[in-house]
């Protein structure tokens, strides 16, 4: 198939947590960045469901670049979707597990023996579950633990409730004892619900102990994009690294945008934010390493069909090239 410069349109989709595509949308970088050239560049967050289906999940169009969780772009990946991995973040996000208040239930050896909650959403790539059951593992093992240390129970959930409402609710009838959250509106939610938290997992040393769903977060797209418009690629990542810069520079205008992004408050930002939240894009053999580990864990808990070889999916050219091309720009070249 020959190569065009660039498509006609191209589609862009990122989850509701800090990323570089959502503060260049919200900049309105993307039109400024193709306008001129006749590109039109839409968000699967703007249009209907009928329109935006499950591609977020099954990355099943060409079109598409994706910043967004692991684990279902893991499973598009380890179901055939013929995807490739170009950049990697890292952002902490406030991870902990709570519990009741006044339970006495503090640090991650106190975990053993609990009835820890795991919701089930009923849908086709379960990322909550799987965060859940991550979370866990990562303080258990910071104890020395495993997930056969303590008692995994079941909570039958829906979006429609909220984000961990129905595993805060199950804690508050005492149904479980610990439930894992992360991010601006767990913050929120926690407060709301009363509950303590008993591990505080940003805390942590390790980094392996906060490998998730969104640490480390791919941007990946489909190999038919690479292959077409590879232009259209390296130009959109240009973007991206040029807004991490930005956002790098500017924490209150970020604070501001996080929020919009997280459907959060002032508090919930945060509260679960560090200062100097970086939102930063590469591919060292660092972040490839913590992917790895994270879909070797997913495959064991049933999560990927099939194992995913992290090297083997990502492509490193497209950011060196878009990189480059923003050198090029700075110097006005």
């Amino acid at each position: 198939m020959p190569v065009s410069a660039l498509p006609d349109s191209l589609w862009y989709t990122r989850c509701p947590v800090p990323t570089a595509t959502g503060v260049a949308a919200r900049l309105g970088w993307f039109d400024k960045e193709f306008a001129a050239d006749g590109l039109t560049v839409s968000s699967l967050q703007d249009v209907p469901s009928e329109v935006a289906a499950d591609h977020h999940f099954t990355h099943s169009l060409d079109l598409l670049v994706r910043e967004g969780g692991n684990v279902p772009a893991l499973w598009a990946r380890a179901r055939g979707e013929n995807t490739r991995l170009i950049a990697l973040t890292w952002i902490e996000e406030r991870q902990t597990v709570l519990v009741r208040a006044g339970s006495g239930i503090s640090g991650a050896a106190a975990l053993r023996g609990l009835r820890l909650a795991v919701p089930a959403h009923g849908i086709a790539i379960d990322f909550w579950r799987a965060m859940a059951l991550r979370g866990f593992q990562g303080a258990l093992a910071s104890a020395g633990l495993t997930l056969d240390d303590a008692r995994l129970v079941e909570i039958p959930a829906t979006d429609r409730a909220g984000q961990w409402a129905a595993e805060l609710a199950a804690l508050n009838r005492g149904e479980v004892d610990a439930v894992y959250a992360k991010g601006a509106v767990a913050v929120e939610a926690a407060r709301a619900a009363g509950a303590e938290v008993a591990v505080e997992l940003d805390a942590l040393p390790d980094p392996r102990h906060r490998i998730n769903n969104g640490t480390p977060r791919p941007v990946t797209v489909h190999q038919h994009l690479l292959d077409r418009y590879p232009e259209a690629v390296d130009r959109f990542l240009a973007v991206l690294l040029r807004a991490a810069e930005w956002a790098a520079r500017r924490p209150q205008e970020l604070a501001a945008i996080l929020g919009s992004e997280t459907g959060a408050g002032p508090e919930g930002v945060a509260g679960a934010y560090r200062p100097g939240t970086r939102l930063g894009l590469d591919l060292s053999p660092h972040r490839l390493g913590l992917l790895s580990e994270q879909q070797s864990a997913l495959h064991a808990l049933g999560f990927l069909p099939e194992p995913v070889e992290v090297d083997a999916w990502s492509d490193p050219e497209p950011l060196r090239r878009a990189a480059a091309r923003n050198a090029l720009l700075e110097t006005g070249i």
